[in-house]
């Protein structure tokens, strides 16, 4: 279910907010991607930058890259000098640092908070912005303070397109194994930490490509070292490859359909589980789910996590595997 377009958001903030993109980042950004940012048609986009270049003076970039084409402006030192942040940015930003502060661990955390008090103490009239209104909730959340040193190479190493040489042990690995990798993009997923690379070839060693791209938990990481070895990614989209059905691992997608009722009607009708997802009525407190997913793993627990609010209906393969699971579960209190 592609996003839904802002219609009151007029065409003097898209022009605001594609300047500020475009002057800030200081990176290329595709027509694709800036039409998504803006919620408007990549014509208007283009309306836009021609605005911004007659009207403004400002020279914007076009570069051609395979078939597509990637706008910016360079950025100088003088064209950044003194802007400080607005009040609202700090606020945004007061939130999202404490939102996150179990997930990215404490150093990391410190230099968000480092980077706020520098920008509170730019603000021209003197006032204060509290953190005070803001927390997490951090119980069965993961500390990865330790893996503080390995988050700023694998962003480095993103950064410079640089091969890692990667030691990771697997949730059911007897021993850490070491292997080269190209890092692509850290993501959160269930106040988890991930990171999604392709597996680049050994020294020394044939290439033998993997069914899958590694996905690999970031607090299952021993060490990594960025080598000297470039790559080029291939051709890799983030939202088409993970954010497409429901669950993080990637298997051949599948059709599924939910029943839920009690409170699991009212909490599942709140989210997104999937973007093709169709919510249909069946009654008071009632509704059927449908959509797309990847995980059997992941379905289960979830259809699991409802309890006796949710049935599911189909793929009937999984229906019997699921019989079984709650099966087995019930033998577990047989004796207590």
């Amino acid at each position: 279910m592609p996003a839904k377009r802002d219609p009151y958001k007029s065409y003097g903030e898209k022009l605001i907010g594609l300047f500020v993109r475009l002057l800030f980042s200081g990176e290329s950004h595709s027509l694709t991607e800036l039409a998504k940012m803006l919620e408007c048609s990549k014509q208007t986009v283009l309306r836009l930058i021609d605005n911004i270049r007659k009207s403004y003076g400002i020279d914007i970039e076009e570069i051609k890259k395979g078939n597509k084409n990637f706008y910016r402006i360079k950025k100088t030192a003088a064209s950044l000098r003194n802007i400080p942040l607005t009040e609202a940015e700090l606020q945004s930003l007061q939130m999202c640092k404490s939102f996150t502060q179990h997930l990215v661990g404490k150093k990391l955390y410190e230099e968000a908070t480092q980077a706020i008090y520098k920008s509170k103490a730019a603000l021209t009239d003197g006032r204060q912005i509290g953190e005070c209104h803001f927390a997490a909730f951090r119980p069965g959340t993961i500390d990865y303070t330790q893996q503080h040193k390995i988050i700023h190479t694998l962003i480095d190493a993103m950064e410079k397109q640089k091969v890692c040489k990667l030691t990771y042990k697997g949730i059911d690995a007897a021993r850490p194994k070491t292997y080269h990798i190209k890092p692509l993009k850290l993501f959160s997923h269930h106040d988890a930490m991930y990171l999604h690379a392709q597996k680049a070839k050994e020294p020394g060693k044939p290439y033998h490509a993997p069914d899958y791209d590694p996905l690999l938990a970031v607090h299952r990481m021993k060490s990594v070292e960025m080598t000297d070895i470039s790559f080029q990614p291939d051709k890799f989209d983030f939202e088409k490859t993970f954010n497409r059905h429901f669950g993080i691992i990637k298997d051949e997608a599948f059709d599924v359909e939910v029943v839920f009722t009690g409170w699991a009607c009212a909490y599942v009708s709140e989210r997104e589980w999937s973007p093709d997802q169709k919510i249909v009525k069946k009654g008071k407190n009632k509704i059927m789910l449908k959509f797309t997913a990847s995980s059997e793993p992941e379905l289960i627990s979830w259809i699991l996590s409802f309890g006796e609010d949710a049935t599911l209906i189909k793929p009937t393969r999984i229906v019997k595997e699921l019989k079984s699971k709650i099966a087995k579960l019930a033998d577990c209190y047989d004796d207590i």
